[in-house]
């Protein structure tokens, strides 16, 4: 990562602490209190022990003293916690405002574009990369101010006392700063390396435990686990290059500090001795400076080293910052926010002027394409793989950006709200979701109000209630991640009989029997079938047989509509659904 990159990184990571700028503000108050403790402190042992050992001062004397100091260390302490617990607050707020930016431009993208990446890197930028972030803000950045005002107060009090030991001190203090800046570029570009790694690692992980039962069918469960040992390794590598880079940081610091006290001591040393006459201004160096100032001295360094520390934090948070922002910068295809409220209780009417359906970075996938659909159409979809039918509808579904006109009902899809347009639709996909953890709320997913009749209805008719039997505890039997317990088949009944039980204007099919024995594709088919007669339908297949009782067939090819009528009219013209129909005899 160049320098310049780096830079634009730390001003992005800068900008959103205005988000908790009050709670940080809190924070470098905090510190600053802890700070000027810590002068009171010194300046009470020193004068304690100067009593002791040079005056001979009775202890009874020095008994309010001694409470003095004591209450500083229970203030001290009190401050110190106080001050963590507001850099925890400080960093949470944050965490959750960019995981809210994460997760809102994931919905703006849509699950088509979400698609194009293991869902795996998701939850890495969600949890493991935006958590990285919370010592950056909760305590890098008020340490920064700390670490110039805390030292500088510190250089005011030992200057009157002793300016020789103040100069050490401040002729010492750049080199902290200087070593940690150059050791902190490296451990940014090593975070950054080891954050790629972890999301690659990640995704691949979690798509081979998807595809486990593939895997071992093909015969390359021990391929995969090499794979997979070869990119933990790497990781493990990655991981031991940012430690070795952190420790070297923390080696770096504390030796310049240990060098700087070190002569401190020395100098005062000498001095007690006799051999040194300097740095007292023109009088003898007495037990209570020499006390201070080596009470101090650690404490002069201190700031720097907890700066040096958190450093580390900062080099995680930019190399966290990077895949972050460069998320959030992505450009694509616009769909539209859509703010116009929008109801309807009938069937809706569909119409379509020159739309081009377009993937999330702007490619054509379908279109142009005109169409005028009264509400209560029954439309099928056919064609060959890859044609553009689940691509239009995406688009229907607000998943997929588009250019051109699409109106419902008159209004323009991408004007409407996407909230309101999703509860008067009703979808059965390919891969059927069930994300409830029961059957029950699986199916009552939209509509959690139904009423018994209507639910043991929609599992009839979906005939969820041939293999109901078999669950142990019937519709409350838990299914388990991604509807484990239950084959593809069944759990696409599943998502029929949900679809069947909330009623919805328009009704979009989109293969709804891909996994079903054919038994049970024509039993779906036919519950289907009924459904679409009370609203605005779009089934896409690949059964021709199926498009016999629909109002219309679309054919589609490359993305164009080539081919439009009912199920005789298309079989007379001899065209592109009879060259369809042949094939399909062919194949059976």
């Amino acid at each position: 990562m160049n320098k310049t990159r780096q830079q634009e990184l730390t001003r992005w990571l800068k900008q959103q602490s205005s988000r908790a700028k009050g709670w940080i503000r809190l924070s470098m108050m905090l510190g600053l209190l802890s700070g000027f403790l810590i002068l009171v402190q010194a300046w009470l042992m020193a004068g304690l022990l100067h009593s002791l050992i040079i005056q001979h001062t009775p202890r009874e004397a020095l008994l309010q003293s001694f409470l003095f100091l004591a209450l500083t260390f229970i203030l001290r302490a009190v401050v110190t916690w106080s001050r963590e617990q507001v850099g925890f607050i400080c960093g949470k707020i944050i965490r959750q405002e960019m995981r809210k930016l994460v997760l809102d431009r994931l919905e703006r993208l849509g699950p088509a574009w979400i698609q194009g990446k293991p869902a795996g890197s998701w939850a890495t930028i969600i949890l493991e990369q935006i958590e990285e972030m919370q010592d950056y803000y909760g305590r890098y950045l008020p340490q920064i101010a700390l670490a110039g005002i805390i030292p500088l107060l510190i250089l005011v009090s030992i200057f009157p006392i002793n300016w020789a030991a103040g100069m050490i001190l401040l002729v010492t203090a750049p080199l902290i700063p200087i070593f940690m800046a150059l050791v902190g570029m490296g451990a940014a570009d090593a975070n950054r390396r080891n954050f790629t790694a972890l999301a690659r690692l990640s995704g691949n992980f979690l798509d081979s435990l998807r595809g486990l039962d593939t895997l071992r069918l093909f015969h390359r469960a021990q391929a995969e686990t090499k794979q997979i040992a070869r990119s933990t390794e790497n990781f493990r590598a990655r991981t031991m290059d940012v430690l070795r880079l952190a420790f070297l940081s923390s080696a770096v610091l504390e030796f310049f500090a240990s060098l700087a006290i070190a002569v401190v001591a020395v100098y005062f040393g000498f001095s007690f001795l006799g051999e040194l006459n300097f740095g007292s201004y023109g009088t003898p160096v007495t037990l209570f400076a020499g006390f201070l100032v080596l009470i101090l001295a650690p404490e002069f360094f201190q700031p720097l080293r907890d700066l040096g520390a958190f450093y580390h934090a900062k080099a995680q948070a930019v190399g966290a910052a990077e895949s972050l922002l460069t998320f959030l910068s992505t450009e694509g295809e616009s769909q539209g926010q859509g703010t116009q409220s929008w109801h309807s209780q009938k069937p809706v009417s569909l119409s379509a002027k020159d739309l081009i359906v377009c993937s999330p970075e702007g490619k054509t996938l379908a279109g142009p394409l005109n169409f005028d659909l009264p509400e209560g159409t029954r439309v099928a979809i056919v064609g060959l793989s890859g044609a553009g039918k689940s691509s239009l509808l995406n688009a229907l579904l607000g998943f997929l950006p588009y250019r051109g006109s699409l109106q419902v009902d008159g209004c323009e899809l991408h004007d409407i709200r996407r909230s309101d347009w999703h509860q008067h639709l009703g979808w059965v996909g390919q891969n059927p979701h069930l994300p409830e953890q029961t059957l029950r709320a699986n199916i009552l997913l939209n509509q959690p109000d139904a009423s018994k009749l209507q639910l043991h209805s929609a599992i009839e008719r979906a005939y969820v209630s041939e293999f109901l039997a078999l669950l142990p505890q019937g519709l409350d039997t838990e299914l388990g991640d991604d509807a484990a317990r239950l084959s593809v088949g069944q759990a696409q009944r599943v998502a029929v009989a949900r679809a069947l039980l909330s009623p919805c204007q328009l009704l979009l099919l989109d293969e709804p029997t891909a996994s079903l024995d054919a038994h049970s594709e024509k039993r779906v088919m036919h519950a289907l079938t009924e459904a679409s007669q009370s609203q605005t339908t779009l089934l896409v297949t690949h059964q021709l047989e199926d498009t016999a009782h629909y109002d219309v067939i679309w054919v589609m090819d490359k993305g164009l509509l080539i081919e439009q009528g009912n199920y005789p009219q298309l079989v007379a013209q001899n065209g592109a659904f009879s060259r369809l129909l042949a094939q399909r005899s062919q194949e059976v």
